[in-house]
């Protein structure tokens, strides 16, 4: 059995450790978003194949949280971090080995599944907390997290133009190896929060989905904000490659803008104080709206222009989809609390299918109907989320009666 934590020996280089951590094992599902290109023309892989590697990507990630998540309430996260940091360090140095389509596809589904290491070191980092700092330590390793998701892009463009993309990924295995080995150093052993079974786990989170309208709102809302960012950044490298002639270390650079408006979003918890979480879902999803309808202005501007739109576009929806993403843990939080870790599981299913939906619908509309339809899709997925968000009114008030 397990001994409980004791919070005082918990020092801030830990915590900085678990943020890297995070950072690095949820980059791994970003890296190959502007590698694609390359992949394409080195395995000879069509439009619709290169698709397929970061929809498998997401899809593995939401099986992963789905399948995996629940047994950070059975076993010690430690060993859990540990097993997960071995298993996506060994995939990723498989996917570098790849020589065709289906082996390239397997290797993406396990390191999607693995890199979920990722959710189990956010809640690690909540019961490493100090007491009344839950929030602050929580918010860090989120930064890290969100850099991950966004820098991954600009470094694994940059490293691919130089070195390949296998040599990106060889660089990210020996990162998530040393990573993991660092975190199983560092990090106290766990108390186990459930001795439910298996099975049992599983059952009780369908019962919350049932149980709970606001979180299956909360997830569409998100889910559908998903496909327009995963159906942009799926497709971008293509894009610019074809269109701009421009390679895999720009269409990376984008990240960079992504990264400025993502760690903006923090600062969506203060204003869910102010406004309520609810508000701030309604606000993020009108922005991330607002910003890809941006784009239909395009045809109207020259290459420098349009290049600079596509950017201001990316900070802007970056920022409203973190944002939104930070009200609706808010409210998914408060349902449950002792149930936070399954709650999440599920939230995140639903986000991270809709991830793997947006890659393989945009690499679909863009070969049948180029940059254009990317756009559209982007943009009325944005505003079916805004629409769950408006029409919500009465499950918010709900939501905020049932807390106090």
């Amino acid at each position: 059995m397990n001994t409980p934590i004791a919070t005082p020996t918990v020092s801030r280089w830990v915590i900085f450790i678990l943020a890297i951590g995070a950072g690095l094992s949820v980059a791994s599902i970003y890296y190959a978003q502007p590698l694609l290109p390359l992949m394409g023309t080195n395995l000879h892989l069509s439009i619709e194949g290169m698709g397929l590697v970061p929809t498998l990507t997401q899809a593995g990630y939401a099986l992963g949280i789905l399948f995996l998540l629940p047994l950070g309430d059975r076993y010690d996260r430690r060993l859990l971090i540990l097993v997960k940091s071995a298993a996506l360090s060994l995939f990723l140095l498989m996917c570098s080995l790849t020589a065709g389509l289906h082996s390239l596809l397997l290797a993406s589904l396990l390191i999607g599944m693995a890199a979920t290491m990722a959710q189990d070191i956010v809640p690690a980092a909540a019961i490493l907390a100090p007491q009344g700092q839950q929030g602050k330590t929580v918010g860090t390793v989120m930064t890290g997290l969100l850099l991950g998701i966004l820098l991954s892009r600009t470094v694994s463009g940059v490293v691919g133009d130089a070195f390949g993309w296998r040599v990106m990924y060889q660089l990210a295995a020996a990162s998530i190896a040393f990573i993991g080995v660092v975190m199983w150093a560092v990090l106290p052993r766990f108390a186990i929060p459930s001795t439910l079974s298996y099975p049992a786990l599983m059952r009780s989170m369908a019962h919350l989905w049932i149980r709970y309208p606001a979180l299956r709102r909360a997830a569409l809302a998100q889910g559908f904000l998903s496909i327009s960012f995963s159906a942009f950044w799926s497709t971008l490298a293509v894009m610019l490659f074809e269109r701009y002639h421009l390679g895999s270390a720009v269409a990376g650079g984008f990240g960079i803008a992504g990264a400025a408006g993502a760690l903006a979003a923090p600062l969506a918890g203060g204003l869910a104080d102010k406004l309520g979480a609810g508000k701030v879902t309604q606000l993020g999803a009108a922005l991330v709206t607002a910003s890809f309808a941006l784009m239909f202005l395009m045809p109207a501007l020259g290459t420098h222009g349009q290049l600079i739109l596509i950017a201001l576009s990316a900070v802007g929806f970056d920022l409203g989809l973190q944002s939104s993403l930070v009200a609706h843990q808010n409210l998914v939080y408060s349902l449950e609390p002792q149930a936070r870790g399954r709650l999440n599981a599920l939230l995140f299913t639903v986000i991270f299918v809709g991830m793997a939906l947006g890659s393989a619908i945009g690499s679909k509309v863009y070969a049948l109907t180029g940059w254009s339809g990317v756009v559209a899709l982007a943009t009325v997925c944005g505003g079916i989320a805004l629409l769950i968000r408006v029409f919500d009114r009465a499950g918010i008030t709900s939501t905020q009666a049932q807390n106090g």
